[in-house]
């Protein structure tokens, strides 16, 4: 029974879940230099849970996120798409941006 359950457990870390990002909406288009992608929280991996998170997004001039809104989005992965968002980097601008951003978490 314990080599069964170690079994199911190596097959679901094997299992790889799919991020997506799309920008649904931008003021001006901005190059993203680092975008490291959030990771699929492991209780959201044993539920099966899949989903989108929507969040609004304030880019500073210096290129770094400066505040985010979040519009929609199943808590487990809103926090998970917010911890990798505190790593983005744009370019410099003249001035801010708001984004819009789709995070798509599907195993």
């Amino acid at each position: 029974m314990a080599r069964l359950m170690v079994g199911r457990m190596a097959v679901l870390g094997l299992l790889t879940f799919s991020f997506c990002v799309s920008r649904a909406a931008a003021q001006d288009a901005r190059k993203v230099l680092e975008q490291p992608a959030p990771t699929y929280p492991d209780i959201a991996r044993r539920l099966s849970l899949e989903g989108t998170v929507k969040v609004e997004v304030v880019v500073g001039s210096d290129g770094l996120v400066k505040d985010t809104k979040v519009i929609g989005g199943h808590p487990l992965l809103v926090d998970a798409a917010l911890k990798a968002l505190r790593d983005w980097k744009y370019e410099r601008a003249a001035s801010e941006s708001k984004l819009v951003l789709e995070f798509k978490f599907h195993r």
